[in-house]
């Protein structure tokens, strides 16, 4: 471990900061680097303790970290709080090198961002009804009617220009809800069908028609330049796994997997 961390520290400054900061909407996650947890959190905000600047930047926060400890960060550093710890700050200002536990920490002017970032943040799409802000994601999502049945319609948030465009894919795909919902379930119905029969395990053989049947639309997807992704509930024909369908509006559906 220690080899490890000199390596992964090589990056980072020598100073020692005392930091005070706002964790973001996602709580600590790792990815395997290898025996070891390259641990991370999200920084919405931070300053150093005895000084009067705020950093509004976003940041994320590393560690090298075994089992036990990504755990008790998991439980001890929860997303949206204040924390105070020690750390260093990369080279390039782009992210912090952890040094310590974190502990609870207070400080007015964080307490406030922290209290306006957890403010609901919403937007009036033009036929499509209001959305909301998934901070943890980042996209805005809505309920809406789809075929006499409700799912949930996103895009990701970015620039207005971008978000205008995703919003006409999906005036697009709701003008003809009928027309699309039927040629993305044939699709996924002529890709999958094989699949779900080789899932079965003796169990009666399912048509394209039973598997179009079984499928229950969960959520759709927009993007910019007509883009889509149709996320359906597999009906227990994968066990529970998700059916994805992806393509656009010129050429339709073209991409179809079980996935999750």
């Amino acid at each position: 471990m220690d080899a490890e961390l000199k390596r992964f520290a090589a990056d980072y400054q020598t100073e020692e900061l005392d930091i005070l900061a706002v964790t973001g909407p996602v709580g600590f996650g790792g990815v395997k680097r290898g025996s070891f947890w390259q641990a991370s959190i999200g920084l919405a905000a931070w300053m150093e303790e005895d000084a009067p600047d705020i950093h509004r930047e976003e940041i994320p926060l590393f560690i090298l970290a075994d089992n036990s400890l990504l755990d008790y960060l998991r439980q001890r550093t929860p997303p949206n709080f204040i924390v105070k710890f020690q750390a260093r700050l990369a080279k390039d200002g782009k992210s912090m090198l952890l040094l310590n536990l974190p502990e609870p920490g207070f400080d007015p002017d964080l307490k406030a961002i922290l209290e306006e970032l957890k403010k609901p943040v919403t937007l009036e799409a033009e036929g499509l009804g209001t959305f909301t802000l998934d901070r943890r994601v980042k996209w805005f999502e809505a309920e809406i009617d789809w075929c006499g049945a409700k799912a949930v319609l996103d895009f990701d948030q970015g620039e207005p220009e971008e978000m205008a465009k995703a919003q006409e894919t999906a005036r697009a795909l709701l003008a003809d809800a009928e027309g699309w919902d039927r040629r993305v379930r044939e699709y996924a119905a002529g890709e999958l069908t094989g699949l779900a029969n080789d899932w079965a395990e003796g169990e009666e053989e399912l048509s394209p028609e039973d598997f179009i049947a079984r499928m229950e639309l969960a959520a759709i997807q927009v993007a910019p330049d007509g883009e889509f992704e149709f996320w359906f509930d597999d009906g227990e024909m994968f066990y529970g796994h998700s059916i994805h369908v992806t393509g656009n509006l010129q050429e339709g559906p073209n991409w179809a997997q079980m996935e999750g």
